[in-house]
């Protein structure tokens, strides 16, 4: 028996949407296809390379693992919604200055989970970071560099 569309409204980037999503319909799978927010990467789709990593509620998850209908009156922010306008979020900044990334695929989701691996109190040394961000892989291997942005944006003045 098919199933129907349920119209829900996620507040995405600051923004209320609404979208009818079958039930079944994954947030990743919501984000990038009803909404055109294609900055979350579809990498694994078992919750496993952290690619998908959106904040919900600010603290971080893998938007693969979970249906989009859970999500109504939650705040989702994708690396589309992270900057402030023109200006970009420390993180972001930190990224650009240690060169931490090559392809750029799994970018999108390190850059989110650092936001949420900072928010957390887990960025307090190199360790701590590469423990807190062990969800996130990079077939690129660019894992020096990530930690060392992920250091910088943890310990520059006023960070996120």
């Amino acid at each position: 028996m098919p199933t129907g569309r349920i119209t829900i409204t996620l507040e995405v980037n600051g923004t209320p949407r609404v979208i009818a999503v079958d039930p079944r319909t994954t947030l990743l799978d919501a984000l990038r296809e009803c909404l055109g927010l294609t900055g979350t990467k579809k990498g694994c789709d078992h919750g496993e390379c952290g690619a998908c990593t959106v904040l919900l509620d600010g603290r971080r998850i893998n938007a693969c693992l979970t249906l989009a209908v859970m999500q109504e009156g939650h705040r989702v922010t994708t690396i589309e919604g992270l900057a402030s306008g023109a200006a970009l979020h420390p993180v972001q900044t930190a990224f650009l200055a240690q060169d931490a990334f090559q392809c750029g695929f799994c970018t999108p989701g390190q850059i989110l989970s650092a936001v949420g691996c900072i928010a957390e109190g887990r960025a307090t040394t190199r360790e701590t970071i590469r423990e807190g961000m062990s969800g996130n892989l990079c077939r690129c291997s660019a894992y020096p560099e990530i930690v060392e942005a992920v250091f910088l944006a943890a310990t520059q003045p006023g960070s996120p």
